[in-house]
């Protein structure tokens, strides 16, 4: 007989299986339509089981950040794009050292991170392709002139074995609602045209255009040129996603399974996840005001402050009030930390524990 998911302990982050499956097709069947490439970011799930899922449906690779995700990918994946500057011979020398039929693609953004991973290449006769890495608007690595960038790639192709594909870009400052983002999409069209048009006239075209983020996701093919995207968070989804229009509520597959332990305090009650089940990011955009999640049950209910193991639950607004023992659901604001603070999610079909499965890309 099925478990009930009332009977797992708590604070567990539970999986919605058919929310789940919903957003999987969901991004798979855009991707189709619009012949873009995607090429997911595993940085959300970290979980081999949903990477084969998301490469069943069509998806050309996977994109990574660490060298442990890419070592734990390169099991069920021959096509790996570490999009983080492969900076110093450690992180070099483990990336090099994934299984030869591993095809590894790097983005980068400065000629030490070129020559730090060419030398290791060279020295295992490996082939590596390089995505030269733009800063169009994000500022947080990248190249921010264009000419630069071309520079770059003519160093690349200057030192085999590695092997200019193409160049990447994250649109990461674009966090606006989604119905409001035409502005801040045009003027990163403008920025990808330019880009393209001075590395083809250098006679270095590009292969491979990739960007792509969740909240700009299903805007991706309006933005010249692009022909691979690397959005994450869709998977699972977060509160920050469906704030922006992004994802629905109804979209939203992962919570964190919580207990109410207490309601001394008048309009509160306290559960057993805080910090260590939560995080503690504010909802982009806003500060700490705004809460640090809310219940899947009743939205209007916030996660107001916490503490390592509690979370204070704001009723202020709702006529609803809980009792000790009670069992909650909460939306994080960022689902991405939360699945990495813990070892293990469940899998839940309807109210029944289905599966569980291990955050097996988890730590460095």
């Amino acid at each position: 007989m099925p478990q009930p998911f009332t009977e797992l302990e708590t604070p567990v982050p539970v999986v919605d299986l058919d929310r789940l499956a919903r957003n999987l097709d969901r991004a798979a069947a855009y991707a189709t339509e619009h012949r873009l490439d995607l090429r997911p970011h595993v940085k959300t799930h970290k979980s081999p089981r949903i990477a084969s899922a998301q490469l069943r449906r069509g998806a050309v690779g996977l994109t990574c950040a660490t060298p442990h995700e890419a070592e734990v990918m390169s099991a069920v994946c021959d096509d790996i794009l570490v999009a983080y500057p492969p900076v110093g011979e450690a992180r070099a020398k483990r990336l090099v050292g994934l299984p030869e039929s591993v095809k590894l693609t790097v983005a980068l953004d400065s000629a030490a991170a070129v020559e730090q991973i060419a030398a290791v290449a060279r020295e295992s006769d490996r082939p590596v392709s390089v995505y030269v890495e733009l800063d169009l608007g994000m500022h947080r690595v990248g190249l921010p002139n264009v000419d630069d960038a071309v520079a770059l790639a003519r160093r690349v192709r200057e030192l085999a074995p590695l092997e200019f594909e193409g160049i990447a870009f994250y649109p990461g400052h674009v966090r606006a609602a989604v119905d409001q983002q035409s502005s801040q999409l045009e003027q990163l069209s403008g920025a990808l045209r330019t880009a393209i048009d001075a590395f083809e006239r250098a006679g270095l075209r590009p292969n491979v255009v990739s960007g792509g983020s969740t909240p700009t996701l299903w805007h991706t093919h309006e933005l010249f040129g692009v022909t691979e995207f690397r959005p994450g968070t869709y998977v699972y989804n977060d509160r920050t996603t469906a704030a922006i229009g992004a994802c629905a509520w109804e979209d939203c597959a992962l919570t964190v399974l919580a207990t109410v332990v207490s309601t001394a305090v008048p309009n509160q009650a306290v559960i057993d996840a805080g910090t260590k089940s939560l995080g503690r990011e504010p909802m982009r955009g806003t500060d700490a005001a705004d809460g640090f999640g809310s219940l899947l049950e009743h939205p209007e209910v916030i996660v107001k402050g916490m503490s390592e193991e509690h979370g204070m639950l704001d009723l202020s607004s709702t006529t609803w009030r809980p009792q000790v023992g009670d069992m909650v659901r909460v939306i994080p604001n960022h689902v991405c930390i939360v699945v990495h603070l813990n070892d293990v999610v469940v899998g839940l079909r309807g109210d029944a524990v289905e599966t569980s499965w291990p955050i097996a890309a988890r730590g460095r």
